[in-house]
């Protein structure tokens, strides 16, 4: 760090000694220009005249009070301006203590806004050129008379221009700032939704799958030695929803990966077309589930499709969970006007039927359906049947938010 950086950096944590040595140099400006006479022969002439005590009396206050221009530019102004007048009034030969109200006229413009700069500039250049030219010895004409009118309107249209080049900055920065806070916000938003994403993803296959395989594994447990060749084929359930369960573990999974990970996942996310698939899975296990479809032709979104597929598998799981033994369950997948209607049905036995997940797993089955048919805009309603069982009903919209936009920007 050079050692005028230094200086710089110092001045500007304290700016009261800034404004000291600025009011000092101001002084010495002011002194050494009383000595110049501009009317001289042959031009300015050092040592042509000398100041009078009074002009010394008024030059030394002029500049001191231009220590407090930050903490009052108004007061600081008024005070210089009026020791100005009283030498414009009083000096001769004149002393330049208007380099004082110069400074404090630049200091106000660049401290306050635009109208008050116009207001106060207006007034403060006409009052001492007016005194300039009409009360001193000196022809109205005189270029010290100008001078004092084009050094105020200098100070005021430069403090002005500092004034709004500050705030142009401060808005540019408190721009990017803003800018830099609201991606951090997007980013942590958009986390968080693909982390509840994961998780429902997680929880339904981890949920179907090894309920299934508790099943099958206890049935196997239980024929084992009376009758071993069910027990085989229990055991090649558990193994078939295993791998299944592995499967789709690693394709969620490797949703995590990075861009330059090798191996990324290239299999298709589950959807209706797998649907006799996944009620096969179910009817190995025991569960008896009819199907009904009036869909066809429908091509639904890849979002939409997930999501109807996922719903009929955590209520079918839950059914198989919580329905009883002798339960079974009608699943009905209707295309009604710009929607998709899935509806699970069970008339299970259980004291909870299918939404007992929500009195003893603390309700993430359900929960998460509801959260995965909200993102696409749909609803989901779920609850007992009259008469017993349990019904889920979810309504999935053919034109999903994400799918409108890539609609609607597609030439």
């Amino acid at each position: 760090m050079s050692t005028l950086h230094r200086a710089r950096t110092w001045l500007t944590a304290h700016p009261l000694a800034l404004d000291a040595a600025l009011a000092l140099g101001v002084l010495i400006a002011m002194v050494a220009g009383s000595f110049i006479d501009p009317h001289a022969e042959h031009g300015d002439k050092w040592g042509a005249r000398t100041p009078s005590a009074l002009s010394i009396a008024l030059m030394v206050p002029a500049a001191a009070v231009l220590i407090a221009r930050r903490r009052a530019p108004m007061a600081v102004l008024a005070a210089t301006s009026a020791l100005t007048l009283a030498e414009l009034l009083t000096g001769d030969p004149r002393a330049p203590v208007a380099m004082s109200a110069v400074v404090a006229l630049y200091t106000v413009a660049s401290t306050t806004d635009r109208p008050t700069t116009w207001r106060v500039g207006l007034l403060t250049m006409t009052a001492l050129t007016a005194t300039a030219m009409l009360a001193g010895p000196l022809p109205w004409y005189d270029q010290e008379n100008i001078g004092v009118f084009a050094w105020t309107g200098m100070a005021a249209c430069a403090g002005d221009a500092v004034r709004s080049r500050r705030a142009f900055v401060h808005a540019i920065r408190e721009r990017a700032e803003r800018a830099e806070r609201t991606r951090e916000e997007e980013a942590r938003r958009r986390v968080a939704e693909e982390r509840l994403r994961i998780a429902r993803d997680l929880h339904d296959v981890v949920a179907h799958h090894i309920a299934l395989v508790n099943v099958q594994a206890g049935v196997a447990a239980h024929v084992m030695d009376k009758r071993p060749d069910q027990a085989k084929e229990a055991l090649a359930h558990v193994r078939e929803a295993s791998r299944s369960a592995l499967n789709e573990l690693r394709a969620t999974v490797g949703l995590l990966r990075q861009s330059g990970d090798p191996e990324a996942p290239t299999e298709p996310a589950p959807g209706l077309v797998r649907l006799d698939e996944l009620v096969g899975t179910f009817h190995s296990a025991g569960l008896a589930v009819e199907v009904a479809r009036a869909d066809e032709g429908v091509t639904l979104p890849a979002a939409v499709d997930l999501a109807a597929y996922r719903v009929i598998q955590e209520a079918l799981t839950n059914v198989h969970k919580h329905a009883g033994e002798a339960a079974k369950a009608e699943v009905s997948v209707v295309r009604v006007g710009p929607n998709v209607e899935v509806t699970v049905l069970d008339n299970g036995t259980g004291h909870t039927g299918t939404g007992g997940e929500e009195a003893d797993g603390g309700g993430h089955g359900l929960l998460g359906m509801r959260e995965r048919v909200a993102a696409l805009g749909g609803a989901l309603t779920t609850g007992p049947r009259y008469g017993g069982g349990f019904r889920v009903h979810a309504i999935l919209p053919l034109k999903t938010r994400t799918a409108a936009t890539e609609e609607a920007v597609r030439p």
